[in-house]
């Protein structure tokens, strides 16, 4: 196999040829397809047909998704350009840790995947030497898709109300560096992320503590302060791991990891339920198995990566403190002194790598439609010992991720909000935010939005029909047979 960079076809080399190639597979797929979306206005403003909220790879991957329906997306980010999503801002993790194989946002386009997009830089035997995808080459990627996928992304601009109205219309207020604005959507997508509906979940013991003296595992903060520091790490999945052994790159003193466990996990069941099967029937399984299997995978919990342990593990001053939970934690002179079976220790700064959860209280963006939302402790109650307070949180959604009212008719037009992103997950499957499936999950929202739309547009389309007049036949196709005298035509042929 040849090492050097992807030649396309007119001889042009590197990124350059591939977005050749790239370019001429949408052409021969017939991508975009021609607009059929009728142009709105209210009271002499233009209505989107879909704003998503967030710019990470869920929404560019949602927005293709549309456009691949013949429907614009405007995909709305807080973020400045580049850094949108988490990968090069609060991720600490060296490498990825889905295998390097998996498409990804690619929308079933060759052309469009990560390994394309390397190949064409760096050749197939850099290709074939890598082991996991860099984690800040994975975000240089994403910034390569969104440019040639041309994703209408408006950075700087935070969603700070969503309100659905009873004219079919979502209003969306929006804060820019140039001030507040209002924007008018017929749907709203929320690609918000693994913290999607809430934000991180801060045991009470911590969130009690002065703030110079903690942080979340997801907050964004220089881990060069910790130089020369005793630090404390709650947790030891991923992100526990991936802080670690960032404030002991920093040179901290010391990190604890303290794991309540007697031991780390060592399989990752969620790895073995990923089959095709798993990706487009879990929406239609009964609840009971839904929750079972979501249920089972959060009991069973995912182990941290090997890689990211032997990071943390390489280090002398890394101890790991099994079977050892946090009873209580208080100031102690400049710091902090943390209680736990094991013993008293002192501490300088503590990190809570503790995952996140569903707080619409924490999402004042939420606030018009949190108390109307349906959740799935609202539908359905688990046998005795299954209880799972993340399921029972999790919104109870539609076959193309809509919002459903916990009471009919109490918040109209709830519908017209979709949520892709984590908190999805026992409803559709792990299909809104992760790598494996985004392009599966993106294709089913894209395809049941353009669905809703020609059904509410129904009668629109039935006039277009009507009034389609271009002429497939011209009248010079054919010549008129002559007409005969009655009872006389001509004989039929006889066979020799």
């Amino acid at each position: 196999m040849p090492s050097s960079p992807h030649t396309g076809p007119t001889g042009l080399t590197g990124l350059t040829a591939l977005e050749e190639r790239l370019a001429e597979d949408l052409v021969c797929l017939g991508l975009p397809p021609r607009a059929w979306m009728q142009a709105r206005e209210h009271e002499g403003s233009s209505v989107l047909d879909v704003a998503i909220v967030g710019g990470g790879q869920a929404g560019l991957s949602a927005a293709v998704g549309l456009a691949h329906q013949g429907i614009k997306a405007v995909v709305l980010d807080r973020a400045p350009e580049g850094f949108e999503g988490p990968w090069a801002t609060t991720a600490r993790m060296e490498t990825l840790r889905s295998p390097k194989e998996l498409t990804g946002p690619a929308m079933g386009l060759p052309a469009l995947t990560f390994r394309a997009w390397f190949v064409a830089q760096f050749g197939h035997a850099a290709w074939a030497a890598l082991d996991k995808i860099p984690r800040l080459q994975w975000m240089d990627y994403l910034r390569w898709y969104r440019r040639v996928m041309r994703v209408d992304v408006r950075n700087d601009t935070a969603v700070t109300g969503i309100v659905p109205r009873a004219d079919g219309l979502v209003h969306l207020d929006l804060q820019t560096p140039a001030g507040s604005s209002v924007l008018l959507a017929r749907r709203v997508v929320l690609a918000t992320g693994r913290d999607g509906l809430g934000g991180p979940a801060v045991p009470g013991f911590v969130s009690a503590l002065p703030r110079t003296l903690w942080a979340h595992s997801s907050d964004a903060m220089d881990y060069g302060t910790l130089a020369g520091k005793r630090v404390a790490v709650i947790g030891a999945g991923s992100s526990a791991m991936d802080s670690a052994a960032t404030a002991l790159e920093a040179g901290a003193h010391s990190v604890h990891l303290l794991i309540r466990r007697k031991d780390l996990p060592r399989i990752n069941k969620g790895k073995g339920a990923s089959v095709a099967g798993l990706t487009q029937g879990h929406h239609d399984l009964p609840d009971a198995d839904k929750w079972r299997l979501r249920h089972f995978i959060n009991a069973s919990q995912v182990p941290p990566p090997r890689g990211s342990t032997l990071r943390v593990s390489r280090h002398p001053n890394a101890h790991f403190q099994l079977d050892c939970p946090v009873l209580d934690v208080q100031r102690h002179d400049d710091g902090l002194l943390v209680r736990t079976p094991k013993g008293e220790f002192e501490f300088d700064f503590l990190i809570a790598s503790t995952g996140f959860r569903t707080d619409w209280s924490s999402r004042p963006e939420y606030a018009t439609i949190a108390p109307h939302i349906r959740v799935w402790a609202d539908r359905f109650q688990p046998p005795r010992g299954h209880e799972d307070p993340e399921l029972a949180d999790s919104p109870d959604l539609g076959p193309c991720f809509e919002f459903r009212e916990k009471t009919p008719g109490n918040c109209r037009g709830l519908s017209r909000v979709h949520c892709f992103c984590y908190p999805a997950t026992l409803s559709h499957g792990a299909v809104s935010g992760d790598i494996p499936n985004i392009s599966d999950g993106a294709r089913r929202l894209a395809a049941g939005i353009a669905s809703h739309f020609y059904c509410e547009d129904f009668e629109q389309h039935l006039a277009n029909l009507e009034a389609y007049d271009e002429p497939e036949l011209l009248g010079d196709e054919w010549v008129p047979a002559e007409s005969l005298p009655n009872n006389h035509y001509p004989m039929k042929a006889t066979l020799s």
